[in-house]
């Protein structure tokens, strides 16, 4: 048993059963192999109702650009998601969009833009195979130029009617419900390794009780110190 696992076993002497088993269940079925980005959404129900989306379908992450909007959840849409998906912000320097691509595509991530003014694939039809972010744009302009230079891919959602898009929230969920499926169907190994599950359990140990990061310090001294003893 390594140290994280050591200190996953600590935290959960003090939490409940019910989360001990909520935690291992769900953590399971986490991924990062697929990732969203917001950029510059400024309608509040949305971009909270995209947030529990990333939750219900076990997307890990969620990039929020605020190069114009600040993004700013709505506690009764998100309903806690906000505990339990890790949210980065950009909204320093001159341009947030450049660097929060900038940032995934050195992580290694494919740039897929979602915008329905392209003849490229539908979401459908996606390569699922390598890491990828999906990059909603804002509700009346869609993605900017910054994204549309940079996007390695773009996409589109199959729509029959006379309106030219879904709004975001709709947009999210119906994307990620399509992609989830197609990943669950694949021999992709796109669900967390065994590490990264122990470490997010931690984080979610951590957020839940007060002072868990003190401890987590007070755990992980405690632990070290007996391994120096051993030796």
């Amino acid at each position: 048993m390594d140290i994280n696992q050591k200190v996953l076993a600590e935290f959960y002497t003090i939490i409940s059963p019910s989360k001990r088993e909520m935690y291992d269940r769900i953590a399971k079925d986490r991924t990062k192999h697929v990732t969203v980005v917001l950029e510059n959404i400024y309608q509040e129900h949305n971009a909270s109702a995209v947030l529990r989306t990333c939750d219900c379908f076990g997307i890990q992450e969620l990039h929020a650009i605020e190069k114009d909007n600040q993004y700013k959840i709505q506690r009764d849409i998100a309903l806690g998601a906000g505990r339990w998906v890790d949210l980065y912000n950009y909204d320093q320097g001159e341009n947030p969009t450049i660097d929060c691509i900038q940032k995934l595509k050195a992580k290694g991530y494919k740039i897929v833009a979602t915008t329905p003014h392209t003849n490229d694939v539908t979401i459908n039809d996606l390569d699922l195979s390598t890491p990828f972010a999906l990059v909603f744009g804002t509700e009346r302009r869609g993605i900017s130029d910054e994204i549309k230079e940079m996007a390695d891919e773009f996409v589109k959602i199959p729509m029959y009617g006379f309106t030219e898009s879904f709004n975001i929230s709709v947009s999210a969920a119906i994307a990620l419900n399509v992609i989830r499926e197609r990943l669950e169907k694949s021999s992709i190994e796109w669900k967390l390794s065994e590490e990264e599950q122990t470490l997010l359990k931690i984080k979610w140990c951590r957020k839940i009780l007060r002072g868990g990061q003190e401890i987590e310090n007070e755990f992980r001294k405690r632990i070290n110190d007996n391994i120096s003893c051993e030796f």
